[in-house]
């Protein structure tokens, strides 16, 4: 009697497991049916089974997975690191929760995803196994990702945005570079802006902007001269986490981060060959690689430059590529120095006053017309820039409601005007002349090197060499004349 009992015990017993076998193979085939990536795990969490659409997504075998460390396989190394702590506490909580990370991909990169948890419990609410079910969400996090940096960038703009409010003028050489502005803005074509330092390259750069079908989104200003020679080509294009010493995280470039919007190569006849190859390349195919990758990042950008310098003159001395310059002068706008335009003065001087007036919270009414004779005769080397400066000091002395300027300030000081932070001024030869004599001086004759004449006057050395010698300067006899 106990024999047949024990029988019928192991009998059904039997039964059960292969109901439960059954069972789970069923569960295993519809999960196989369903698109979502879902993955069973034991209580402590480790793998017990992957639907097919995990094995389509990673590329990966079911052999793989049980012979190696699956969760190592299937996700970033960096975020099982650094999610460890996260999971843990998560499986060991028992409640649903969330982790996004980095899953392997078929086509040999790595994609975000949104992985949720969900604990299967018994009638006694003891948990059975884990069911986590995997997203897609790259798209969606690199969109936001871009339209985060593009904030960044946009709030940065803002904080460096000049004091114009719009352009101010209303002389005949103005308006007809506004006239040329109306026609190219609502076009994509590739704009030159050329013209003296100070003369407002960048405001009309941001007006074409303002005007084009772009405007509602980034417009990336980049200052060409301000950037390492040896960096600005990860500045632009990015880089590859390890693609040089200090590269220790994936980085987007300028053109990325311009996406869909306006990019502004300020000083753009400064840039390296490397970087005039590279921008000649985006310029051309619309693509580029990050600095040590290999994959072509497509971009829709639009390209503004801009430079002080006359273009095919480096041309012609083989210090800026013929193509890249061809690329560029797509559309060219010459903007007028302030000595051509003096009727704007007196609109620019009322703008600055008001402006800075009332930063310093002062009441200036009127300006002596002495001060304005002198102001519309001055040729303004600095052109707009310089007269804003000028305007700025005058209302901080001014302790009247008449603004008045000391003439002192507009006198030319050879000596004194060693501005080495500006660019070369072709028009101004004189200036130009004084400014690299004064800097050979402090450098004893030396070009190159940090303590060269090149470096102080914020130029490449074969630029200061070739304007040495259509200047005639000789740079072996100079001592300190001007210390």
């Amino acid at each position: 009697m106990s024999e047949n009992i024990d029988n019928h015990v192991f009998c059904t017993v039997m039964e059960d497991e292969v109901s439960l076998r059954r069972h789970l193979a069923e569960l295993e085939r519809i999960l196989d049916m369903i698109p979502a990536l879902i993955t069973v795990l034991s209580p402590n969490g480790k793998l017990l089974y992957v639907n097919k659409a995990i094995l389509r997504y990673t590329g990966l075998h079911m052999d793989d997975l049980k012979a190696g460390d699956a969760r190592m396989l299937m996700f970033h190394p960096e975020d099982v690191e650094r999610l460890k702590d996260l999971r843990q506490s998560g499986l060991g909580q028992g409640s649903p929760f969330e982790l996004e990370m980095r899953a392997r991909w078929h086509g040999g990169d790595y994609r975000w995803v949104s992985i949720h948890y969900e604990p299967l419990r018994d009638e006694n609410g003891q948990i059975l196994r884990w069911y986590a079910t995997g997203t897609d969400i790259h798209d969606h996090k690199h969109t936001e990702e871009r339209m985060k940096q593009e904030n960044v960038f946009l709030r940065d703009e803002i904080d460096r945005t000049s004091l114009f409010e719009e352009i101010i003028g209303k002389s005949d050489a103005l308006r007809a570079v506004l006239q040329e502005l109306n026609k190219v803005a609502r076009t994509d074509s590739t704009v030159l802006i050329t013209g003296e330092t100070g003369t407002g390259k960048e405001l009309i750069a941001r007006a074409i902007h303002k005007r084009s079908m772009r405007s509602g989104r980034a417009f990336i200003s980049v200052n060409c001269a301000a950037m390492s020679p040896g960096l600005i080509t990860s500045e632009l294009f990015g880089h590859e986490r390890g693609a040089f010493t200090g590269a220790l995280q994936q980085r987007k470039g300028r053109f990325e981060l311009a996406d869909g919007g306006t990019i502004f190569l300020d000083e753009v006849g400064e840039l390296p060959p490397d970087a005039q190859a590279a921008l000649l390349r985006a310029l051309q195919e619309r693509e580029f690689e990050r600095v040590g990758g290999s994959r072509p990042i497509k971009v829709d950008v639009r390209v503004i430059a801009a430079t002080n310098r006359n273009l095919q003159v480096e041309v012609s001395e083989n210090s800026f590529r013929t193509d890249l310059f061809y690329r560029l002068n797509v559309f060219p706008l010459e903007m007028p120095p302030l000595r051509h335009r003096p009727g704007d003065i007196p609109l620019l001087v009322d703008y600055f006053v008001n402006h800075f007036a009332k930063r310093a919270a002062k009441k200036i009414e009127r300006i002596s017309q002495r001060t304005l004779n002198a102001l519309q005769t001055y040729p303004w080397p600095g052109n707009v820039r310089e007269l804003q400066n000028v305007i700025e000091r005058a209302v901080i002395v001014t302790e009247t409601d008449t603004l008045t300027v000391d003439e002192r300030w507009l006198v030319d000081q050879p000596c004194v005007r060693q501005e080495f932070g500006r660019r070369l001024d072709d028009d101004l030869t004189a200036h130009e002349r004084t400014m690299i004599e004064a800097a050979l001086a402090e450098s004893r004759g030396r070009v190159a090197g940090a303590a060269g004449a090149a470096a102080k006057l914020g130029i490449p050395r074969s630029t200061l060499e070739s304007r040495i010698r259509a200047l005639k300067v000789d740079k072996h006899r100079f001592k300190m004349d001007c210390a």
